[in-house]
């Protein structure tokens, strides 16, 4: 596999490997982890010390274990770096609340910032980096989940959620997360391990019941998959009619992407709400509220939505929350949505926006790559994940 600087960091399994941890803080990672050393983690759980002391533990602990060892090399470099980077969010939400120290939303944070260093450090651009690069991602996002399914009000629900990252990311899997939480818990100096571990096999035990080890849920239709993640039914087998107009194309990506180029050679025949198009025609530059942008797009969509015609939002889109609203407004009209994420190298996406008539500031576009979330398949009908 090329990207050597990251891959070379990734030991061989336990008794012969061991990690250099003085080339991972030469890598691109190393400015990442020695911020974890300032980040302090409450005692009772974590009597090793702070977030880097944790996080070496972790590390080593991976390497012991059988899934580490029974892998190929991509799949040792998403469980090594899903140990490097598990805890990465603390850095961000670490705070003292009535005496306690507290971590709220570290997991999902983790995930925006471990894109992020992943992205910067070179796994964009091709499918291949971009399967490990979401493996890590889901590994960092769902880690925290499965010592408490066993206290969760919808466990079956937030395992099928994380187990449909393998329809876009093949190299995800339960199995995987399973692995990182054990050499979670074992890098750790706390009253509860045992107990923890009790919890952990409950989990793997209940996504083995599930079929979802290994595999995503086979859900008979996307449209019942939807369905089922909107809460309209409680089965995931049940199958349910399509009773969709047509299907709304919601493009995803940073800018720089060839979005545009992608939509002239893919959906030629549709009609296309540009938020640049909209932006120029009202006035209102990149740096001014966009209120007014999103609501002239907005009554722009009702109108094909009024006549049952589908047609293509082309915007960035690049959080939950944005797509969120624009997914809601379609589906409450009945089209079907289906998101579609480009991506390329970052040199190659610089390179593009600076020949663009429209151009984006570089320092913009690395802001919007600290925020990036990529569409999952919860969140609409269905989802494509491209490279361009």
């Amino acid at each position: 596999m090329e990207n050597r600087p990251l891959c070379s960091l990734c030991p061989t399994p336990a008794p012969f490997g061991s990690v250099d941890w003085q080339a991972i803080d030469r890598s691109p990672l190393g400015q990442t982890l020695r911020k974890m050393a300032d980040i302090p983690q409450r005692p009772d759980f974590h009597g090793e010390g702070d977030v880097l002391a944790h996080t070496r533990l972790v590390t080593e602990a991976i390497l012991r274990e059988p899934e580490y060892a029974e892998g190929d090399e991509e799949d040792r470099l998403i469980l090594f770096l899903g140990a490097l980077l598990h805890d990465v969010g603390k850095c961000r939400t670490t705070k003292v609340e009535q005496g306690q120290i507290t971590s709220p939303h570290h997991a999902s944070t983790g995930d925006v910032m471990t894109r992020e260093v992943l992205w910067t450090a070179g796994l964009c651009g091709e499918d291949r980096f971009r399967n490990i690069r979401e493996s890590v991602c889901a590994l960092v996002r769902y880690h925290s989940f499965p010592p408490f399914t066993i206290y969760d009000k919808q466990p079956e629900s937030k395992l099928l959620s994380a187990a449909s990252v393998g329809e876009l990311a093949p190299k995800f899997s339960i199995r995987k997360l399973i692995c990182l939480e054990r050499a979670d818990i074992n890098g750790r100096v706390s009253h509860d391990r045992e107990d923890a571990m009790s919890r952990i096999e409950y989990c793997r035990e209940m996504a083995e019941e599930l079929g979802i080890l290994d595999t995503p849920y086979p859900f008979p239709s996307e449209y019942s998959r939807r369905a089922y993640f909107k809460e309209r039914t409680k089965l995931p087998s049940q199958e349910l009619y399509p009773d969709a107009f047509g299907t709304v194309i919601l493009m995803s990506g940073l800018p720089g992407t060839g979005k545009d180029t992608w939509i002239r050679s893919n959906l030629p025949d549709l009609p296309v709400i540009s938020l640049d198009e909209v932006r120029e025609r009202i006035g209102v530059e990149p740096g001014e509220n966009q209120g007014p942008v999103i609501s002239a797009a907005q009554e722009e969509a009702r109108k094909y939505l009024r006549k049952k015609t589908p047609f293509v939002w082309n915007a960035t889109s690049i959080t939950r929350e944005l797509r969120g609203k624009q997914i809601s407004l379609f589906e409450q009209y009945g089209a079907a949505v289906k998101t579609v994420f480009l991506e390329t190298s970052l040199t190659e996406e610089l390179r593009r926006n600076a020949e663009r008539s429209r151009q984006v500031p570089e320092s913009a576009i690395l802001r919007m790559l600290s925020k990036l979330e990529l569409p999952q398949i919860p969140e609409c009908q269905s989802v494509e994940w491209l490279t361009v």
